[in-house]
Formats: C-alpha cells, structure tokens, sequence
C-alpha cells in the first residue's frame, strides 16, 4: 500500500536537499583560483661614489711640427733617410752637391789671403807714414770683409748636408736626387713630426669650460681616450686649456689634452673621443637605465614599489647618463625600490611581488670596459 506525504512535508523535504547541496557544493571560483600579484624585479637605490665626465669628440695633432728646408741652394745628390721612418734630431736627410760651395769657398779663402797681405804691408806703411790713414782703414776693412766671406762660404759647405731639426717620424720626401733647391723656396723637402707626447685638440662650449676650469682649480683633469676601433687608449692624459680663445661663430673653446705616446700608436690626424673628467660625487643616486621611461609628455619615470608592495609610477630629475645608469638628483630616496623587470606588466597602481632584479650590472666607467667594442 503507498504512503502519500502531504504537500507540506514534500516541501520541506526539497529545502532541506538544496541546502544540503549548497552546503556541499564548491563556492565559484574557488577551483580556478584568482591571480596573485604579478612578480616583478627591482632594483634599491643607494648613494655612491662617482665621477662625472663629459665626452667631447676630437683630433690628435703633433706636439711639434717641423718643415725640411734647404738653407742653401743647389742640386740634391741623396735622400739620407728612410720615408716615415724615425729620426734624430740633427741626423742628416738630404746631400746637396758640394762642388759649387767648396768653390766658392776656396775663391773666398784666396780673396782672405790677398787681403790678409796687403793690410799687413799697409800696416808697416803706416807706421812710416807712407800712405794715408784712409787707406789703412780700408785694407783693414777688406781684411775683414774677407774674414766674413770665409765663414759665409764655409756655412754655406755645412749646409750642404740638410739636417734634421728635431726628432720625430719623418714622411714623404718631397724632393727627389737631382731636384734644384734653393733657399726660400716654398715647398718643404719633407716634414718631421713629433708624436712623444701629442695633443688631442677637442671642441667645448664656452659655458662648460668655465664649469671645467671651477671644477678643477687645484689641479688638471684627468682625459682618457676612446680610439675609432672602440679600444680604449691605456694612457691617461692630462687636460691643457692652452687656447682660450672663443669662436664667435659657435662660442666654442679649443680645449688641448696631452698624451704619452711611447709607442706611436696615436698618430696626428686620429678622430678620437675624449672622456673629460669634470666632477666627482660622493653620494649620487644611479638609477640603471632600464628602470627610467617617459610618460605622454616626454618627462622621465620611474615605477617604485613601497613597503606596502604597491606599485606607484613616480616623475624623476634624471640629469645625465653616467655608464648605464642615469643620475638622479629629485624624486627617489635612499633606500627605495625601482623597478627594472616585469614593467610590460604595470598597469597604473597595483600590488606587485618582488623579488631582486636578474637584469642590473651597474657600470659607470664604459671606458673600463671597452665602450663601443
């Protein structure tokens, strides 16, 4: 015999199941799960020591330069040196033909000798008083004339062998044996260059050159070199400010820098970069360049995560890069953390996860590490 229930029991009875299935059931969402904060790399900003340079193109120029001409005329017998070889000072570079001059000499030795006895006899005729005292004068005159003829002659001979007026390398001879040279002459028979030191004159406005000169009054700045390879140059120099002289076209100054250059590595005419050191800070605040972007108006940004590890994008003074950071003196303390990996990620204020940054190796001297290599 079936048993029915009244409506009111039924009733209860579905209550009491669906409750059962909430109860039982899974809350939404609790499977997939929400996503945490994103992780993200960060950097912490703290104050070190650097120096402050400025990098000013340039071109390297002899420290001294000498052009071979004859100081007598003649006929050129042999070139004496090897071409863009090394030469002494006073070394000889050319033979001109003697023939001429040895000639001319021993006429003047002659003319010595025939002057030399006659002032002689008017000297006893003198002193009898048998010509005049004019006449006297003038044979002592012409003695003495003669005496100069010799040694003009003889100079003349010692010439006769050009000689090399300072020490450096020597180019292309210009002249060749056989070539008729004569004093005054516009065209050099060759030119000596001296490259141990040599200069490297650099272009800089005249705004930061008396920065320069404020930054170093107790002492001369130290430059290093750049070469068109990217190599660094291992010698230091030291920065000359020899040309103060102002362009009034640029209002630029002709800065000087001199290098030891034992080698001969650096030779006139190099285009070079020259890193100038300008200043030195004891507690910059470098911010690798990855973690500095510019918003919609062109003004650089940093993003900086708090304690509370909520990301907030923040304005900085970013002033100048220095190796590949940038140096930022507004906007970040000591101690605060930018981030540097994950920024695709960002999007306006929002928690994040930290974790220390994989992409950071602060370099502040390129130079130290080949810059451009």
């Amino acid at each position: 015999m079936s048993v029915t229930l009244p409506n009111v029991v039924r009733t209860a009875l579905a209550v009491a199941a669906a409750a059962t299935l909430i109860a039982c059931g899974d809350k939404p969402g609790a499977q997939a799960g929400a996503p945490g904060p994103a992780a993200v790399g960060v950097y912490e900003v703290q104050p070190q020591a650097v120096s402050l340079d400025a990098e000013l193109p340039g071109r390297t120029v002899a420290s001294r330069v000498a052009e071979v001409r004859p100081q007598t005329s003649g006929i050129v017998q042999k070139r004496l040196f090897e071409e863009g070889s090394m030469v002494k000072k006073g070394q000889p570079l050319y033979q001109i033909d003697p023939a001429t001059m040895n000639a001319r000499l021993a006429k003047a030795q002659a003319q010595l000798q025939s002057a030399e006895n006659l002032a002689k006899r008017y000297e006893v005729l003198r002193e009898k008083n048998a010509i005049s005292q004019q006449q006297y004068d003038d044979a002592m005159s012409a003695w003495r004339n003669a005496q100069a003829d010799v040694e003009l002659a003889r100079i003349d001979t010692v010439y006769a062998k050009v000689l090399s007026p300072i020490s450096g390398y020597i180019g292309r001879s210009n002249v060749t044996e056989g070539a008729l040279v004569s004093v005054g002459q516009s065209q050099a028979m060759a030119t000596v260059q001296q490259l141990a030191p040599i200069h490297v004159d650099m272009q800089q406005s005249m705004t930061d050159i008396l920065r320069l000169r404020a930054e170093n009054a107790k002492g001369s700045a130290q430059v290093r070199l750049l070469l068109e390879d990217g190599s660094v140059y291992p010698v230091q120099g030291t920065l000359k400010f020899s040309e103060m002289h102002v362009d009034e076209g640029t209002g630029s100054v002709t800065l000087r820098a001199t290098f030891a250059n034992p080698d001969g590595l650096l030779r006139p005419g190099m285009f070079v970069r020259a890193q100038v050191q300008t200043a030195a800070r004891e507690d910059a605040l470098l911010v690798p360049q990855q973690a500095v972007w510019r918003n919609t108006q062109g003004k650089p940004m940093v993003w900086v995560v708090g304690a509370d590890n909520i990301a907030k994008p923040r304005p900085v003074n970013a002033v100048r890069s220095v190796g590949n950071t940038w140096l930022v003196e507004g906007g970040l303390q000591p101690g605060e953390k930018v981030i540097t990996e994950g920024l695709q990620k960002l999007r306006g204020e929002m928690p994040v996860q930290p974790v220390p940054a994989t992409n950071v190796d602060i370099v502040t001297d390129l130079y130290a590490v080949g810059k451009g290599a």
